[in-house]
């Protein structure tokens, strides 16, 4: 009787390394509602009174200041984002456009604006359940809670790109009717006497430029959620129309919950904790736990974004050798990168833990206005040079004007902050530079 030979043993799965290895699952709808969703997090609910607290009545004129600075940012992401597709967001953009060290710049900014407002926003999460459950008010119970939200927020990441963005859409259409449906209604008891858009109501030009960084990490988040170009079906048509959609209908709601909020609580905002429950207890009692509840989706939604777009960031700077070349490894069964999810989450838990929103949200809107001096200018050259990867580009008109202005815009801003918040991001930076001259270093030449 002959005996066969056996077949070979299938080789066990490896993990997957580089751009090859990431599916294109992400449409222009769960672009837009990741857009959204990463946008309106955890700064709405605690910008009202903020805004109100430096700038009284005249806080609507924040707003709509941040929105004239971010509609030319915004348009230069869409110009450079349909024109480098690969996964990185502002880190390839301006690799792209300036090179590479130039792009290590840009990530890492990025990633330092990332880690603080994912923790902020965490922190910020634990007090709004607090309200809810007071038991989980002291140390250990909220350092508990903390870590639940993002063991939680991990298993949905690590789980594929499309169960992230399927989670991200569902948790936008959550936490955005309910914001919507304030503002509607609350728009037809406004006492208008509490709202003001003339310059001379506000308390000074320093007050009406500090606010302004507030209200940059508010509008902030576009950068985040573009992370995952590798993963993006068509990103030279999808990254445009999602871009431009989001931000419009972010700037509405949120000038309408300043509004509302203003028109309803009058001076009494400045001091609220929770300013948008708050809103809506003044209109109906029962809607101020509906939205302590919305709030904290809202926030778990934003550090589900948070962490799909900042873990992409971590794994390009691991393809392209500026960071460990075990964060470009994806796993063989979601194709998703475990060592950079659980990076960022693991930081992000211990900052949550630690510091406290107020403590944490300069440096994030410091970080990323400085991002996006880098972004407005990657866009002007990318089109000076006709970069272009796939598809038909979107093109700015006015040639120059469009960066020229998203340029002066942020570094005008920037100029507000103060020793405090230079010296943490100055910190922060420099380690990552001596982390990428430590691994350039390593590398065989």
């Amino acid at each position: 009787m002959s005996q066969t030979n056996p077949e070979p043993a299938a080789p066990a799965p490896a993990a997957l390394e580089g751009e090859a290895a990431l599916i294109r699952a992400v449409g222009s709808f769960a672009l837009t509602a990741a857009v959204i969703n990463v946008i309106v997090g955890g700064g709405i609910f605690k910008m009202p009174a903020a805004l109100s607290g430096q700038m009284g009545i005249a806080a609507p004129l924040s707003l709509v200041a941040g929105a004239l600075a971010i509609i030319p940012i915004a348009l230069c992401f869409a110009a450079i984002g349909s024109r480098a597709a690969a996964t990185g967001g502002p880190y390839t953009y301006v690799s792209a456009a300036f090179g590479p060290f130039a792009g290590f710049i840009a990530g890492a900014l990025m990633w330092i604006c990332n880690v603080a407002s994912s923790a902020g926003v965490a922190a910020a999460l634990s007090i709004q359940v607090a309200s809810l459950v007071p038991a989980l008010a002291p140390p250990l119970p909220r350092a508990l809670l903390l870590l639940a939200v993002y063991v939680g927020i991990f298993a949905l990441n690590a789980f594929g790109v499309k169960l992230g963005a399927r989670a991200i859409t569902t948790l936008a259409a959550l936490k955005l009717t309910p914001l919507f449906a304030l503002v509607a209604v609350g728009l037809f008891f406004v006492d208008w006497t509490q709202v003001s858009f003339s310059i001379g109501a506000a308390p000074s030009w320093a007050a009406l430029g500090s606010s302004m960084v507030l209200v940059m990490f508010a509008y902030s988040g576009m950068e985040t959620a573009l992370v995952p170009s590798g993963e993006l079906r068509n990103p030279a048509r999808n990254v445009p129309r999602a871009t431009m959609v989001a931000i419009l209908l972010v700037v509405l709601l949120y000038l309408g919950l300043q509004i509302v909020g203003q028109g309803l609580l009058g001076g009494a905002l400045a001091s609220s904790g929770v300013p948008i429950a708050d809103t809506a207890g003044a209109l109906w009692a029962p809607a101020r736990a509906l939205l302590l509840v919305t709030a904290c989706v809202s926030m778990a939604g934003f550090l589900l974004g948070n962490l799909l777009g900042s873990s992409r960031l971590l794994f390009a700077l691991g393809r392209d050798g500026f960071l460990p070349h075990a964060y470009s490894r994806v796993s063989a069964s979601h194709r998703v990168p475990l060592l950079a999810l659980f990076t960022h989450a693991g930081l992000g838990c211990l900052f949550a833990v630690l510091g406290s929103f107020e403590a944490l949200v300069l440096i994030s809107g410091g970080a990323i206005c400085l991002v996006y001096v880098l972004v407005g200018a990657a866009a002007w050259r990318a089109q000076a040079v006709d970069l272009r990867e796939r598809g038909e580009p979107f093109v700015l008109k006015g040639g120059p004007l469009i960066p020229l202005l998203a340029v002066t815009a942020m570094t005008a801003i920037v100029a507000t902050l103060t020793s405090r918040e230079w010296l943490a991001i100055g910190v922060a930076l420099g380690v990552l530079v001596i982390v990428y001259a430590v691994v350039r270093g390593l590398k065989p030449r």
